[in-house]
């Protein structure tokens, strides 16, 4: 397949099950997730280390899902939160997305978590858990 677009150079055979390949085999694919070059992860990852709010990790997560169609979903534990390592940071599988991506973006999170904890208050009170309701 023709891409108009930069693409992310495929991983060393073995290292990685992103299924590329067959990503640009098909013409019916989505290969938006593929517009993810390593320098466009590099500022995705700094930029997620810098949220500042709630509103503004929701809107990331907007964007992320509309430009490059990854769904990040992050929850706190049903258990006790104590640190923002009990909150469950998780990418939806998707064909095209590389092992390394699959660590980067919630380990850029949680950094950005430990910056501003107060978005890690402010996600515990989305879901009513200091309320005590």
């Amino acid at each position: 397949m023709k891409v108009a677009f930069p693409i992310r150079q495929e991983c060393p055979p073995g290292a990685c099950m992103c299924d590329r390949d067959a990503l640009l085999a098909d013409p019916a694919a989505d290969i938006r997730i593929l517009r993810l070059t390593k320098e466009e992860e590099k500022r995705l990852v700094a930029r997620l280390e810098n949220i500042t709010s709630l509103e503004d990790l929701r809107a990331m997560q907007g964007r992320i899902q509309a430009q490059l169609g990854i769904v990040i979903v992050i929850t706190p534990s049903d258990n006790e939160v104590r640190t923002s390592r009990g909150i469950s940071i998780q990418l939806q599988e998707a064909p095209g997305l590389c092992r390394k991506t699959r660590t980067a973006l919630p380990a850029a999170i949680r950094r950005g978590f430990d910056n501003k904890p107060e978005i890690v208050y402010a996600l515990l009170n989305e879901r009513d858990l200091l309320s005590g309701t």
